[in-house]
């Protein structure tokens, strides 16, 4: 009976609010809830942009340039301490970095992203794996008890354009002004000037 209500009442109150008011109120709880965000990083410049919700894991070992825009969704992750394995994360952002809808970075060693970088929807970077890949014994352990290896850190240069979908693996560097096509899983380093695409992620051609 109350939810019949409840939709009845929304129903007429939806002829005194139109789309822009809605995104208006929208835009102003999120400047809310940016400030509130931003306190939980150990650095964080102006001009910050988070829309709710983010899903945050320690923070302190977390620094953010100015000009910060993430979409909702984000899955920002530095662990301290895993399944009983202690260790020392950093993920480092630069400035006016974007990130769109959905995107996950999971850290335990180093994460660097670089300035101006765009990342769309449904991104994954990590630097690290559940266990050894290459350890049948550990293999045979469940995934989510399995010690956290990271093989080296994930390092992003500036000016570099991540498309849909794309996956960035451990030991990696992404060099400057480089295009990452949709989809890709990246699993090794490329040079400035990139344009990368595929599964496993390959040089499409340079851009000079």
């Amino acid at each position: 009976m109350l939810i019949k209500l409840a939709k009845h009442i929304s129903y007429f109150l939806s002829f005194l609010f139109n789309y822009r008011l809605i995104r208006c109120f929208v835009f102003f709880k999120n400047l809310i809830y940016s400030q509130v965000v931003k306190r939980q990083f150990l650095t964080c410049g102006n001009n910050i942009y988070v829309e709710s919700p983010i899903f945050l894991i320690g923070g302190k070992s977390i620094k953010i340039g100015k000009d910060f825009y993430c979409f909702k969704r984000l899955r920002i992750e530095a662990y301290e301490k895993h399944n009983g394995h202690l260790f020392s994360p950093e993920i480092n952002i630069g400035d006016n970095v974007s990130i769109n809808y959905d995107c996950h970075i999971g850290c335990i060693n180093k994460i660097t992203i670089g300035d101006n970088v765009l990342i769309a929807s449904r991104v994954f970077i990590t630097d690290h794996y559940h266990g050894e890949s290459d350890d049948l014994k550990e293999l045979m352990v469940a995934p989510n008890k399995r010690k956290l290896v990271s093989k080296g850190p994930v390092v992003i240069e500036n000016n570099v354009w991540i498309g849909e979908g794309v996956a960035i693996m451990p030991n990696v560097t992404i060099g400057e002004n480089s295009i990452i096509g949709a989809n890709a899983v990246v699993t090794k380093s490329f040079p400035p000037n990139s344009v990368i695409g595929g599964v496993p992620a390959k040089l499409i051609k340079t851009i000079s």
